[in-house]
């Protein structure tokens, strides 16, 4: 287990001694404590609900994950993160044997992996526990969010049809049946020549460098220290802000951040503005930092410009924007509640229709939003109820709204409060998933999206049923979020009809997009609809985008009479889809039913009008 999870960049021969490392280190010490059997608190074998085995699985895992994690500048290193002190060997080189084209296949599968995840996959196919148990046994093990690897362990195919319990069973993975090989002898006195040249190199400089006279100085050529810069100086200078004043977005040939005013009441506080600059620059380790993925870390890239300086809710709150990111400072104002906190996000490219709104205030469960200058009004919609009217949201005199609640904040989802930002041209739906900037929602093809709000009843009532699934893309850098209806299929027995659909997340970044496929069947109890069944996932397919539009997916269905069946459905671009595997079956265009058995598992494949064979999102 401890070989599996460790990161495979170690190297084989690093990872195998890092894993006995690991297992030493997290076996009970002495003889107490021992068990009923006699033994010396070792605990019993794998797949007993033994408590003693399930502490160490838990602290094997722990230590494996932190071995993965990089070394940080400010941060105290882990015990796990260096190399191991035992077991050590000498003048050779070990690793386990090798295994077939399957094992070759699934070791470059999980090194694609992050350690959360394919500790998730570990214990799913190696302890063959629930996914309810890796959560747990996960979250035990120090990962924040328990959920994420499971999805991503999701994207894993088990190469050959063989079971993951076989493949990790096979010697591939053994890291205690090993082959062991000398290693290179001549690289090795070329190393030992090479090191004795370097400290004869060091000795010899360290002597010059401490002869008098105008040689180098403590710091050579460096430029002077950080605070001496003058570039640096001039982008921690609240007096080289930039300010946009209040009338600039209506003469501006681009309508984004760059020409948002100025505004708040603690605009001209000087003090203020420096301790905001100051922490963006140099962070404390009093303060709470966060950052969207593939946000650069660091200080501003010259002066920034000044979007609000206020009070929110108890705190006193900066928004800065530096062309690349948009940056949040926030101080309580009673020093008793907690230190300061900065918050990153990238917003880079950004447009009229993605600066409607930044995050201003967090709390409580609610949020407040800072609206651009060119929205005339906002609302609150639930998309959880398509029918219902938008509610007024107040705003102050300085842009700021009044509380909303943050859905994906909630335990539940009874309930998933959009803002609706209304400008001279369209209504905009914007929702929070947990970051500075709020996820654009849209509806339609890839090629042809449109605001939720201007698509009708139709849109809202695929959203409220989609809504719920937005969880799974908080905290990832979104941009925008599309939904598209691809097809609609006729259920069989006479079930009525089932809508396909495709979610498909942008993010800021351009990389790193998920994608959701999923089919909505008429709910059973209505007028209540019940949330879409996710059927495919993906965090690296182009599907449903602009650049191909193009997906088919399919799922095991179980009609009202308890008849199992297998569904497919493509887009409009398939000209036949064809079932293979457990079930067997093809037909002309892009809808597919086969009547299949419980626990039956398809190949699913297509054909384009021009030949080109396709297979399903996965």
């Amino acid at each position: 287990m401890a070989y599996l999870v460790l990161p495979p960049s170690l190297g084989r021969n690093r990872r195998v001694l890092t894993a006995h490392s690991v297992v030493q280190r997290s076996l009970p010490r002495g003889r107490a404590g021992r068990g009923s059997e006699g033994s010396a608190g070792v605990p019993v074998p794998r797949g007993t609900a033994a408590p003693g085995y399930a502490y160490i699985r838990g602290r094997v895992l722990r230590q494996a994950l932190e071995a993965g994690l990089p070394l940080r500048r400010w941060a105290w290193p882990k015990r796990g993160q260096f190399p191991p002190l035992l077991p050590q060997v000498w003048g050779l080189r070990v690793f386990p044997r090798s295994g077939g084209a399957d094992e070759l296949a699934l070791d470059q599968r999980l090194s694609a992996l992050s350690g959360p995840a394919r500790a998730a996959y570990v214990l799913r196919g190696l302890e063959r526990l629930p996914d309810a148990e890796v959560r747990h046994v996960l979250s035990d093990a120090g990962v924040g969010d328990p959920h994420a690897p499971l999805a991503e362990a999701d994207g894993v195919r088990t190469p050959g049809g063989r079971s993951a319990a076989a493949l990790l069973a096979s010697p591939e993975f053994d890291p205690c049946s090993l082959q062991a090989r000398p290693t290179d002898l001549m690289r090795r006195r070329q190393h030992a020549k090479a090191a004795l040249a370097a400290v004869a190199a060091v000795l010899v400089c360290g002597l010059l460098l401490g002869l008098p006279g105008e040689g180098w100085g403590r710091d050579g050529a460096a430029a002077p220290l950080y605070a001496r810069n003058p570039a640096a100086e001039a982008a921690l200078d609240p007096g080289q802000l930039r300010r946009v004043g209040p009338l600039t977005w209506q003469s501006a040939t681009r309508t984004d951040f760059s020409v948002w005013p100025a505004r708040g009441r603690l605009t001209g506080d000087r003090a203020l503005l420096g301790r905001a600059l100051a922490v963006w620059a140099r962070p404390g380790v009093r303060v709470q930092v966060s950052a969207t993925p593939g946000t650069p870390p660091g200080p501003p890239m010259g002066a920034p410009q000044l979007l609000f300086a206020g009070e929110v809710d108890r705190a006193r709150v900066v928004l800065f924007h530096d062309g690349l990111r948009i940056v949040r400072y926030a101080e309580p104002t009673d020093d008793t509640t907690g230190g300061p906190a900065l918050d990153l996000a990238r917003a880079d490219a950004a447009d009229a229709a993605s600066s409607g709104a930044l995050l201003i205030g967090r709390g409580h469960g609610n949020v407040r939003y800072l609206t651009a200058p060119w929205v005339r009004g906002s609302a609150v919609r639930d998309l959880l109820d398509p029918s219902g009217e938008p509610r007024p949201l107040r705003r102050d005199a300085h842009g700021v709204t009044g509380p909303l609640a943050s859905a994906v904040q909630a335990r539940d989802c009874r309930t998933w409060a959009a803002l609706e930002l209304t400008d001279d041209g369209a209504r905009r739906l914007v929702t929070d998933l947990g970051e500075l900037t709020p996820a654009r929602l849209t509806w339609g093809p890839p090629s042809a999206n449109a605001d939720v709000p201007g698509e009708g009843r139709s849109a809202r009532r695929s959203w409220a049923r989609t809504a719920c699934l937005l969880r799974a893309m908080r905290s990832h850098g979104v941009r925008e979020v599309n939904t598209w209806e691809y097809a609609r299929q006729t259920l069989p027995e006479g079930d009525g009809t089932a809508a396909w659909l495709c979610t498909r997340a942008e993010t800021w970044r351009g990389t790193g997009s998920r994608v959701l496929a999923q089919i909505q069947t008429p709910s059973p109890r209505p007028p209540v609809e019940a949330p879409g069944t996710v059927v495919a996932r993906s965090e690296a397919s182009p599907a449903c985008g602009p650049r191909d539009p193009r997906v088919l997916t399919g799922v095991l269905w179980q009609s009202r009479a308890r008849q199992w069946y297998v569904l497919a459905a493509g887009s409009e671009e398939f000209a036949s889809l064809t079932a293979s595997g457990g079930v067997t079956g093809s037909t002309r265009g892009n809808l597919l039913s086969v009547p299949a058995r419980k626990g039956a598992r398809a190949e699913l494949n297509g054909r384009l009008a021009d030949g080109t064979r396709l297979d399903s999102l996965r």
